[in-house]
């Protein structure tokens, strides 16, 4: 069976996205940093027999990100990296002028540093999967100027360049960037604890992110919303 590592998976899109791969009998590596939450999302989703390793941790910290690698080769392969953890930098998001520069960093770290680290500690199991996949979880602040979405567009940006160069890099893998659009999250609620208009839940975005898996286009950066309107 293929496997897949997934960040921030305990709930969100992440949760969302390990449900439907294990639906369809992908086995699963799971991270978050809430233990409890995480190990009940691994519960549900075991329920679809496939196999699921849970491991609540810190994605900036090297062992943590070993330890995600090294439950996925005891599962066969890492076929799958998905890179959906995420800081905001500040919750609720301010202006650039009141952002503590902590907060960037600790962005800087979990969206990028992290992100990349743990590309480097999976990529001999990628490239020996033979449809090894890469996916970095982006956003629309990545490519447009909004007001207080400074400091997590910058860290999305770079993202996005990082998963650029590394599909030139490694052109037997597939690399995506994918911004998701808005949805109903509770990073989107910290992020901007005021906007209660109605927005899409991560369930009804996944089904872009599977058309990507399934059909392994060019790497390169990609819209859910377009790639869902043009089934």
């Amino acid at each position: 069976m293929p496997v897949a590592i997934i960040t921030g998976a305990s709930k969100g899109l992440g949760r969302a996205l390990g449900a439907a791969l294990a639906e369809r009998g992908w086995d699963l590596v799971l991270d978050a940093r809430t233990a409890d939450v995480l190990q009940e999302t691994a519960k549900e989703l075991s329920a679809y027999g496939t196999r699921v390793e849970a491991l609540a941790g810190d994605v900036t910290e090297a062992g943590h990100r070993a330890a995600l690698v090294a439950a996925a080769r005891r599962l066969g392969s890492v076929d799958l990296l998905v890179n959906n953890a995420s800081a905001l930098g500040a919750e609720p998001l301010v202006r650039l002028d009141e952002l503590p520069l902590e907060g960037l960093r600790r962005a800087l770290e979990v969206n990028v540093v992290a992100a990349l680290g743990l590309v480097q500690e999976a990529l001999p199991l990628l490239r020996a999967s033979g449809a090894g996949a890469v996916i970095g979880v982006s956003s629309d602040a990545a490519a447009e100027a909004y007001e207080t979405w400074g400091g997590y567009g910058a860290s999305k940006a770079a993202l996005d360049h990082l998963s650029a160069v590394l599909a030139e890099e490694e052109p037997g893998l597939r690399v995506w960037a994918v911004d998701p659009g808005d949805m109903a999250t509770d990073l989107y609620a910290a992020a901007v604890p005021d906007d209660d208009d109605p927005r899409p839940e991560p369930a009804d975005v996944v089904p872009a992110f599977l058309r990507l898996i399934d059909e392994r286009p060019a790497s390169g950066r990609y819209d859910a919303p377009a790639l869902l309107e043009s089934r």
